[in-house]
């Protein structure tokens, strides 16, 4: 079953209607309803369009934090081969927010890092909806040490609301292990692509995206903290999102233009959370694109280009 945006009620409300003459019409086969329904489908489809072809960026941050779209996971099954998870940081416990192992990427091996939210009650709970402790940062750091080690690219996929900001995660270090996974990133002497392929919040996402290469999905968000968190700051009412998701540039297409991210993937009509097997196919291709991009390339160099390139961040003019 479609689950609808809000402000996809509209559309919702036509794909219904021609859901529900066909569902008639399955009950009772001297019903001739096709026409009707096919007409209404052509209106959906419009809309759909209308609704996509210049999304807000509240509208955007709705897209992004989807339940239907693919999730870490959903990523890793589709692109690599030979996933062996590794588990822990050897030091207090299994973060399951965050997933990391060995893999193939197109024949090639490969360390794979990711956020993953969950996709039910039960794994969005075990998962702690994609928000990272400690110990899932100290994870990633044990990994990305490995690949530094065995002379393995790493491929970060990016999904969180950000870094659990629980008690417990504050007294077992949360800023120093998102540090020092951020220092990591750029200490790397192999070749580090990251994706957003939903939300990226704040430290939480910076320390696994402070990479070689950066990509976005079309309709993901990057942002040092989450519009309502913002407006709360800012005007004390959490209910001006809307105005403090313009503000905080935070689409791909903004940060694409000020230089933060290298590359947005196009996503399938109507959003990731419409053709799921697209998306995934989409990332892959870009992932390749990047991964070449940096083929051969020597660690000095390497560690030289990503701390410049972070540097030189901030230089571009803003756009109006």
């Amino acid at each position: 079953m479609q689950n609808y945006l809000e402000f996809e009620k509209g559309l919702s409300e036509i794909e219904g209607k021609a859901e529900e003459l066909r569902a008639l019409a399955r009950k009772n086969t001297e019903m001739k309803v096709e026409d009707e329904a096919a007409a209404l489908d052509v209106k959906a489809s419009a809309l759909l369009d209308e609704l996509y072809r210049n999304l807000d960026p509240w509208r955007k941050c709705q897209v992004a934090r989807h339940p239907d779209r693919p999730h870490c996971k959903d990523y890793i099954e589709g692109l690599f081969s030979e996933w062996t998870p590794l588990a822990g940081d050897r030091n207090f416990a299994d973060d399951l927010a965050v997933m990391g192992g060995l893999a193939r990427f197109n024949d090639r091996a490969v360390v794979v890092l990711g956020l993953e939210k969950g996709n039910d009650t039960k794994s969005r709970i075990e998962r702690n909806f994609g928000m990272a402790r400690p110990e899932g940062y100290r994870k990633a750091i044990r990994l990305m040490d490995l690949a530094d080690r065995l002379g393995l690219p790493v491929v970060t996929l990016v999904d969180t609301p950000g870094a659990y900001p629980g008690k417990g995660a504050e007294e077992r270090g949360q800023a120093e292990a998102i540090a020092r996974s951020t220092e990591k990133c750029l200490q790397l002497g192999v070749p580090l692509v990251s994706v957003i392929i939903g939300e990226g919040g704040s430290g939480g996402a910076v320390a696994f995206a402070t990479a070689d290469r950066l990509a976005m999905l079309e309709h993901s968000i990057y942002s040092v903290i989450s519009p309502e968190g913002c407006a709360s700051i800012l005007w004390k009412d959490a209910e001006k999102m809307k105005e403090a998701a313009e503000a905080l540039r935070l689409t791909a297409q903004d940060l694409l233009a000020l230089g933060v991210v290298d590359r947005v993937v196009p996503e399938p009509r109507g959003g990731a959370q419409r053709n799921k097997g697209e998306a995934v196919a989409r990332v892959g291709a870009v992932l390749a694109d990047l991964l070449a991009d940096l083929e051969g390339k020597k660690p000095a160099e390497l560690r030289k280009a990503r701390r410049r390139k972070y540097l030189d961040m901030g230089t571009k003019a803003l756009v109006a």
